[in-house]
C-alpha cells in the first residue's frame, strides 16, 4: 500500500509517497491453535510464589513461552525472551515452566534474570490446554487473543524477533 503525504514549506508543496506495510510472522510451526483464541490460564502462583492475574493479559498482545530446566534449546533462547520482554513493554510476555519441581523454575528464571511472570505447570494442565508436545514452544496472540504465531524448537532468535514486531 502507498500512501501520499502533503508537507507544506514556505512557498513550497512536496509529496512524498511512503511505501507501508504490516509486519510479517515469520514461518510458523503447524498447531491446531493457529487461528484460535488463546486457552484459559487462571489464576495462578508465579514459581516465586506472586499472584498472578490472567486479566493483566487481556486487551494486549500475549506471548507465552514454555520451557524447562533439562531442555537445552529452551535455556538458549531464554536470554533473548527477556531482552525483547525488556524492549517491548506494551506486549505482556508469560513463560511457563515444564520442570517437575518448582525449585527449576526459580532456579531458571534467576540464572536468566526473568522479570517476566513464569509459572510452574506441575500438573501439565497448561501444555495440555496449549497441546504443547515439544519443548520450547511459543505462541505469540494478538491484542484480542487469536494465536497468530507458534514456534518451537526449530525457531531461531531472529523468528522470535519477528514474532513478536508482527504482533505489536
Amino acid at each position: 500500500m502507498f500512501v501520499a503525504v502533503k508537507t507544506w514549506t514556505p512557498g513550497v508543496l512536496a509529496l512524498a509517497t511512503l511505501a507501508c506495510h504490516e509486519p510479517s510472522f515469520p514461518r510458523s510451526s503447524e498447531h491446531p491453535l493457529l487461528g484460535q483464541k488463546v486457552p484459559e490460564i487462571g489464576p495462578r502462583t508465579t514459581v516465586f510464589g506472586d499472584a498472578f492475574d490472567p486479566s493483566d493479559l487481556h486487551g494486549h498482545p500475549v506471548f507465552v513461552k514454555f520451557f524447562a530446566e533439562y531442555c537445552g534449546p529452551c535455556k538458549e533462547g531464554l536470554p533473548t525472551f527477556q531482552k525483547l520482554h525488556k524492549k517491548y513493554p506494551d506486549v505482556r510476555f508469560l513463560g511457563i515452566d515444564e520442570d517437575k519441581q518448582v525449585e527449576d523454575g526459580v532456579e531458571l528464571a534467576l540464572t536468566f534474570g526473568l522479570t517476566f511472570p513464569v509459572l510452574a505447570d506441575e500438573g501439565k494442565d497448561l501444555s495440555d490446554r496449549f497441546r504443547v508436545s515439544t519443548l520450547p514452544t511459543s505462541f505469540a496472540a494478538d491484542a484480542s487473543g487469536v494465536v497468530r504465531w507458534v514456534g518451537t524448537s526449530r525457531q531461531r532468535d531472529q523468528d522470535l524477533k519477528a514474532a513478536v514486531a508482527a504482533i505489536r
